[in-house]
Parts: structure tokens; C-alpha cells; sequence
């Protein structure tokens, strides 16, 4: 043998993940930009290649070869317009509901549109011609093969997936002639759960991570809280997260910590919800998610397993009768611990959120604008039956007000309480002009700029005062003008009241979260100084380095320090 596997990594990962999956079956047609893959898969006894000169019959070749095989076939051509010819076979496959990957190899897609020779536009598909249509550029980064390796593996189940079809990959080629690469790697493989081949759950630590998610039934609290009893898990949460079982960890307090106090290296994450609310700092050997659309969603690149399912099915599937958990005990140490040693907090979101979350009313709605507010009341547990939202989806400070006064409207019958800064305020202000129900507490934090630019672990950060003008946009919206929100509200038959300091703020905050004194706003005027400096106290208020030490030690440490150094 003359050569081996090719050196582009695009390339190895497909055709490792293609052996994985068991695809078999290939029909090449002659080219140049696809000679690293054709050649890296002739080599192998594996694979079973047929040749088609014409990539149009290729196409129908493959609609034969898969209906009576049962099994998913590979089509590869090179550049230029040789893969227009893939779309009648395609458009077969697709109605036909038959499993046809047609990897089409390309030069760089920076070339497309520059009058680059034989290089065309493949970013857009018919609708009726693949079920899913994926580029793969060119490896560069252990982040660009970790999506490599996500993307493929997405292509390769989107084949078979609830009513089989065509799928479409983009494969960039570099040209590169070194045909080195003597054993095949192994990549990490994704496989689809549906209603059989359950993996085992691994022995260790487990978290189940909790996104955005609408709150919890009993039946399914409680199917959580079992699972967790017998396999030593526990459930990290953020505010939105809406669990509120006896395995919650509202994680982002002991998570905080600059020394990396209480981080957890997990043998397991279950991932549930959507996108979550919370920047948390934990690790994870591997990560399999929990969701009836059965959808590949990878966000920390170590998933190897989706259920598509419900989260109750999937829960109660894996009840055991045993009890071992040893984790909750340790979380609500270092919780408390945390909690017991809270410095004095300047007049702030935080110190605010400090002396209110606690006191949100029993059943009420609980609204926080992103950035820096969730991020801060995500640190102080609030009362177990208050449901918390935020716009969390697109993650954007525009329409945070406008989602809570839609949810007031819809639910006339709770509280509902918001929390807000300024730059989220006034960017969505219009819907002040709309109804506003009676069942509406509206506090706003105005600090006169936009506080997450400010603080002092932003990027933003790097240039001092040179960042008010265009990335923290400071003394917009009258800068903290005393008379405008009051004016605004006077107008709209809003009551109003505001605070400047703790005392002051400590004699509205009653009459803020009393039910019947709606709609009305509590406007606390703060200082992007103070913002900064309170959540600089709370992310450092465990400073011991022994505490650090002792965690390099232990087995979890080590595997945390290697995660680490591999991101």
C-alpha cells in the first residue's frame, strides 16, 4: 500500500464517523476536490465504492442501491457544477423517503463569488431535496473539529431520523496530497435514543443541567428527585430553570468564585430545557440531553447521546430502588459556606437582589432582564413556589418588558414582578404606552449606562472610561434624570416611587411587593462603581488557597485541571 488516510481532519472525521454509523456503501464519481476522501476510503476493506462517471445517474444509482440494500448510501463528486447533476436523484430520495448522503467537496468557501475557477454557491438547498444541509470547512482550531465532529454525526442520524431522506454535507478540501495518516482516529459518536438501547448511566457524579425551562408537574418533580436519590445526582439550576425539587442547586453563587470554589467535575450532564440563564463553570466527561424534538444541540462539545423523548419517560426509565447520593449534602455546604460569609454590599443590583429575592410573594411571576440582572439574582434563592422568565432565547435587552407585561396580561390572576436596568428599560419603553394590568411591580435598576460593560470582569473593562461612549452607552435616557420615569408614570396613571440608598429602598421595598399596589415602578438609582465592586465581592469571598490545594489533589480536581488545559 502506497499511501494511507489524508491529513485533513474534516475529511478523517467523516469517514471515521461514517464506519461508526455503519454507512457502508459509496458511489464516487472522478474529480479533484474530492480525492481526499475518495482516496482515504478505497484504501479501506470497509467500505464498499462503486463508480458513476455521471453524477446524475449517481444519484439514481444510489436511490436503487439504498432502497434494496435497507441501508444509507454515500455520494461524492468534486467542485464546479457536478453537483447540480445529485439534484434530480436527490429530489427522488426525498419523496421516497430515502437515506442518500451526498457529500460534495468544495475548494475554500471564502473563493465563492470572487470568479474563482470551478468553485459555486452550495450554502442553499431546495426544500424538497435534503432534510438537512451541513458545511464542514477546513479544521483549524480544536473548537472548528469539535463542530466538526457535532455537525457530522448530526448529518449521519439526520439520515435515518423519524421518516428516513437525504442529507447533504459541504466538504472543504485543503488539496493536500500527505496520505499519511496510518490508523484511522476514533471520534466521539453521537447515537439517538428513542424507545430501546438505553446506555447504562456511568458510576460517579451527575448533574442534570436545567435551561429555560416552564415549570415542573409534581409527577415529573418527583421523578427527578428519585432519580437523583439512587444515581448521586443533583439538579443545577438557574433562576429560569423552574425545578423545584429537593435536589435543587441554584449553582451560580459557590460557582462564582475566583478560586473556583466548589467547582464539580461530573462523570455525567444531562442537559434539559433550552438555553439557559447562567454562565456556570463546570465540567462534564461526557453530556447526554433530554428532549421529545430529539434534536442534536451540543453546547459544551461533549455530547454522545440525545432521547428523544419526554423528560418523565426518560426519568422514570432509570428509577432505581437504591439510595446513594452524596452530592446534595456537599453542594448545600459549600452553598451555605458561601452564604454565611457575604461581605458588606455597596447600594447595588446585587445587594437589592440580596435583600429581596427572599421576599418575592408566594405563587407570583418573577421576571429578570438579562444581563447583569439575572446574572445577579440568579446568586439569591427566591421563595419555591415563584416561577421565574427571562428572554433568555435570542438573549437580547430589547423586548425583556414587553415579554412581562405580556405575561401580566395573560395571567391577571398573579403577581407579576420585573426587575430591569435602564438600557433595557428605555430600549423597550413603547410598551409602557400599552394597557398595563394592575398586577404589575416594576423595578428598575438606573445606574445611567449600561452596567454589564462596566463591571470589572467585562472585556469591555480593558478600556476604562473610553467604554462609556460606544460599548456601555453612558448617559443615555436623561442619564438617571430624576423627573423622567417619575413623569412618564404620572402620565400613564403608574405609581411611582424611587430610592438612592439602602434605607430609603429598604422603606419602599413593602409597598413595591405588595399585592393591590400595582401597576407601579420602584426606580433605584445606583452607581456603576458600586455595580462593579458588589459583584466583584461576591465572586471573591472564598479565598482560601488551601480549599484550592486539596481540590488539584482529589481525583475530580485532577480531571477539572485536564479539562481545563484541553479548552
Amino acid at each position: 500500500m502506497s499511501h494511507y488516510y489524508t491529513d485533513e481532519i474534516n475529511t478523517l472525521v467523516l469517514v471515521s464517523l461514517l464506519k461508526e454509523h455503519n454507512i457502508r456503501k459509496i458511489i464516487a464519481s472522478p474529480g479533484t476536490t474530492n480525492i481526499s476522501f475518495v482516496g482515504s476510503v478505497q484504501i479501506d476493506p470497509y467500505f464498499e465504492v462503486y463508480s458513476a462517471v455521471d453524477e446524475r445517474s449517481a444519484g439514481f444509482m444510489a436511490c436503487g442501491l439504498a432502497e434494496e440494500s435497507g441501508e444509507p448510501v454515500v455520494l461524492t463528486c468534486t467542485g464546479a457544477t457536478a453537483s447540480r447533476n445529485y439534484i434530480p436523484g436527490l429530489t427522488e430520495a426525498y419523496y421516497r423517503h430515502l437515506p442518500v448522503l451526498a457529500v460534495t467537496s468544495t475548494q475554500q468557501t471564502g473563493r465563492v463569488g470572487n470568479y474563482v475557477a470551478q468553485v459555486i454557491d452550495r450554502s442553499q438547498q431546495f426544500s424538497d431535496m435534503v432534510k438537512k444541509s451541513i458545511q464542514l470547512p477546513t479544521v483549524h482550531s480544536a473548537e472548528d473539529k469539535q463542530h466538526t465532529i457535532t455537525a457530522v454525526n448530526d448529518a449521519l442520524l439526520e439520515l435515518t431520523h423519524r421518516q428516513a431522506g437525504p442529507v447533504h454535507i459541504n466538504l472543504c478540501t485543503t488539496y493536500s496530497n500527505n496520505f499519511v495518516t496510518k490508523e484511522l482516529p476514533k471520534y466521539r459518536t453521537i447515537r439517538r435514543v428513542v424507545d430501546r438501547d438505553f446506555p447504562d448511566i456511568p458510576d460517579g457524579k451527575i448533574g442534570i443541567f436545567v435551561g429555560a425551562h416552564a415549570p415542573f408537574s409534581e409527577e415529573e418533580t418527583k421523578a427527578i428527585d428519585s432519580f437523583c436519590e439512587s444515581h448521586n445526582a443533583i439538579v443545577i439550576c438557574d433562576q429560569i430553570s423552574n425545578y423545584r425539587g429537593k435536589y435543587r442547586f441554584l449553582a451560580n453563587l459557590v460557582n462564582s468564585q475566583d478560586c473556583n470554589y466548589g467547582t464539580i467535575a461530573f462523570d455525567l450532564i444531562i442537559y434539559i430545557g433550552y438555553v439557559h440563564g447562567a454562565y456556570l463553570n463546570f465540567y462534564g466527561k461526557t453530556s447526554w440531553r433530554v428532549n421529545r424534538d430529539g434534536e442534536i444541540r451540543d453546547p459544551y462539545r461533549n455530547l454522545t447521546y440525545v432521547f428523544e423523548m419526554e423528560e418523565l419517560d426518560f426519568f422514570r426509565h432509570y428509577q432505581s430502588t437504591e439510595k446513594n447520593n452524596t452530592i446534595l449534602a456537599q453542594s448545600k455546604k459549600a452553598t451555605d459556606d458561601v452564604l454565611s460569609k457575604i461581605p458588606e454590599l455597596p447600594f447595588s443590583n446585587m445587594w437589592i437582589a440580596k435583600e429581596t429575592a427572599h421576599l418575592i410573594p408566594d405563587h407570583a411571576i418573577l421576571h429578570l432582564s438579562i444581563l447583569n440582572t439575572l446574572r445577579v439574582w440568579n446568586y439569591f434563592e427566591t421563595p419555591s413556589s415563584v416561577q421565574c422568565y427571562s428572554n433568555s432565547g435570542g438573549y437580547g435587552i430589547d423586548g425583556c418588558l414587553s415579554s412581562f407585561l405580556g405575561s401580566a396580561l395573560a395571567n391577571s390572576d398573579k403577581e407579576h414582578y420585573m426587575v430591569i436596568g435602564d438600557l433595557s428599560f428605555f430600549y423597550d419603553l413603547n410598551t409602557i404606552f400599552n394597557q398595563i394590568p394592575d398586577n404589575v411591580h416594576i423595578l428598575l435598576i438606573n445606574n445611567g449606562v449600561g452596567t454589564e460593560f462596566k463591571n470589572y470582569n467585562h472585556r469591555a473593562a480593558y478600556f476604562g472610561e473610553e467604554a462609556n461612549d460606544y460599548m456601555a452607552a453612558k448617559g443615555h435616557n436623561g442619564f438617571k434624570n430624576r423627573e423622567l420615569v417619575k413623569t412618564l408614570c404620572e402620565s400613564r396613571g403608574i405609581k411611582y416611587f424611587s430610592a438612592s440608598a439602602k434605607d430609603e429602598y429598604l422603606s419602599k421595598r413593602e409597598v413595591w411587593l405588595h399585592k393591590g399596589n400595582g401597576p407601579i415602578i420602584l426606580e433605584a438609582f445606583a452607581d456603576e462603581k458600586d455595580e462593579s465592586d458588589a459583584l466583584r465581592l461576591m465572586n471573591s469571598i472564598v479565598r482560601d488557597e488551601s480549599i484550592m490545594a486539596r481540590l488539584k489533589r482529589s481525583r475530580l480536581g485532577r480531571l477539572a485541571k485536564k479539562v481545563l488545559r484541553r479548552g
